[in-house]
C-alpha cells in the first residue's frame, strides 16, 4: 500500500502511468482504512477483542464511528480486515494463471510466493503469535472465521466450475473446494500451533514449505 501511496503523490494524482493508478481520492481512503485497522489491532492485542468497543477505535483512529462502520460493517471485520485481500489474490490466481496452468497448481503458487514474501496472510511471521492469541480467545472472532471460510469454500467452488466449464452447482467442483480448504486449513493450523508454542518463525517456515509441497501433491493426486 505505502509503495503506491508513493506512486500517486508522485504522479500528480495518479498512481503508475496511462492513469490506471490509485487516485488521491481512493489513496486517502486506503490509508483511513488502514489506520482504523491498525489502531483497532493495537487495542486488541493490548485488551482483548470484546473488551475494546468500536467507539474506542473510532477515537484512536480520530474518525467518527460511522466512519469506522463505513470500512468495516463488522466489529470483528476491523480484525480480520484481510478477508477480502484473500479472496481477491485467489480469484486473480485462478482467473489469471498461465496457458495449461491447472487451478490447484495456480493456487499452490500462490501459497508459496506468499510465504515468500512474509505476506500476513502466509499465516506465519514475526507479528503473528500475539495476533493468533486475539484470535483464539474470542469465540466472536473465530465465528466469523469459520464463516469466511464457507464463504471461501464457496468462492472457490464457483472458480473451479468457471475453470472446468461446469455448472455452479454441480457436485465435482464443490467437492474439489472442500478437499482443498480442509487441506489448506490443516497446513495453517499445524502454523499457528507451532508458532503459539513459541517455534522460531524462521523454523516454521521452512517447515511450513514443505507441508504446502506436500498438501498439493497429495491434492494433485486425489483432484
Amino acid at each position: 500500500m505505502a509503495d503506491q501511496a508513493d506512486r500517486a503523490e508522485r504522479g500528480g494524482g495518479r498512481a503508475g502511468a496511462g492513469g490506471d493508478g490509485l487516485s488521491l481520492r481512493e489513496l486517502k481512503k486506503i490509508r483511513t482504512r488502514e489506520r482504523i485497522s491498525g489502531e483497532a489491532t493495537r487495542l486488541f492485542v493490548a485488551r482483548g477483542f470484546e473488551q475494546v468497543t468500536v467507539a474506542e477505535v473510532a477515537r484512536a483512529a480520530e474518525v467518527s464511528t460511522m466512519t469506522v462502520f463505513n470500512y468495516f460493517p463488522r466489529k470483528e471485520d476491523l480484525f480480520l480486515d484481510r478477508i477480502p485481500e484473500a479472496f481477491e489474490l485467489v480469484t486473480r490466481a485462478v482467473r489469471e494463471r498461465g496457458e495449461g496452468v491447472a487451478p490447484l497448481e495456480a493456487l499452490h503458487r500462490l501459497a508459496l510466493d506468499l510465504l515468500e514474501q512474509g505476506h500476513p496472510l502466509a499465516g506465519v511471521g514475526f507479528w503473528d503469535r500475539h495476533w493468533w492469541q486475539v484470535l483464539v480467545d474470542s469465540a466472536a472472532l473465530q465465528a466469523r472465521g469459520r464463516e469466511a471460510l464457507e464463504e471461501f469454500e464457496n468462492t472457490l467452488a464457483g472458480l473451479f466450475a468457471e475453470a472446468g466449464g461446469a455448472g455452479p452447482d454441480e457436485h465435482g467442483p464443490r467437492l474439489a473446494a472442500a478437499l482443498t480448504v480442509a487441506a489448506y486449513r490443516s497446513v495453517y493450523a499445524t502454523v499457528i500451533r507451532r508458532q503459539m508454542a513459541g517455534v522460531p518463525v524462521e523454523k516454521i517456515a521452512a517447515e511450513q514449505w514443505g507441508l504446502l509441497q506436500h498438501t498439493y501433491d497429495v491434492l494433485s493426486r486425489v483432484l
